[in-house]
Parts: C-alpha cells; sequence; structure tokens
C-alpha cells in the first residue's frame, strides 16, 4: 500500500474503524495495537497519521518536528531514530510506504 501524507492523515485514531498508522523513514507502521498510546488521548497520538521520523529522532513531541525530515540531524539523532526503528520492527506490522 502506498498513501500520500495527506492519505495516511486519515488514519490518526480519530475514525474507530479505520487501523491508526505512524510512518518511519517512510514505512508506515499498523501500531493499532498500541491504541493507548496512539489513539486519542494517548502519550504518543500526536504522531498518529504522520511520519514521526524527525520528531523521534530528536526525542521531541514539537508539532513543527513531527515530519519526515532527516535534514540536519546529528549523528546521534540518527541512531536515536534507527533505535525507533528496530522497536517498531519488532512490535509493529509494516503496511505501506509513504509517497509523495
Amino acid at each position: 500500500m502506498e498513501l500520500t501524507p495527506q492519505q495516511l492523515i486519515a488514519y490518526n485514531g480519530a475514525d474507530s474503524s479505520k487501523p491508526i498508522y505512524v510512518a518511519l523513514k517512510g514505512r508506515i507502521f499498523d501500531v493499532t495495537t498500541g491504541v493507548s498510546f496512539y489513539g486519542p488521548g494517548g502519550a504518543y497520538a500526536m504522531f498518529a497519521g504522520k511520519d514521526a521520523s524527525r520528531a523521534l529522532a530528536k526525542m521531541t513531541k514539537n508539532e513543527e518536528d513531527i515530519n519526515s525530515s532527516l535534514e540536519g540531524l546529528s549523528e546521534k539523532e540518527i541512531g536515536v531514530l534507527n533505535d525507533w526503528e528496530k522497536k517498531f520492527e519488532a512490535k509493529y506490522p509494516i503496511v505501506g510506504r509513504v509517497v509523495s
């Protein structure tokens, strides 16, 4: 499955009939089993329906950092992102990719 960033927003947990997706480095993970974290009111709900690569790399929940840009990230931040990616791969199924 391929989704544009605009299409991905529909999978933000607002519609309980749809799965919840979070993208990381362009790959879309189905995080529906983590609804308590990614669903409405969850600690990471702001990442649902978006590519959260930059925010996870920087360990921030700032709205301006919740995007796919890796530009200007430090080596340490890239390492943090890679660690998140491994955690997601171990826990959630990959269901597609984000296309522009």
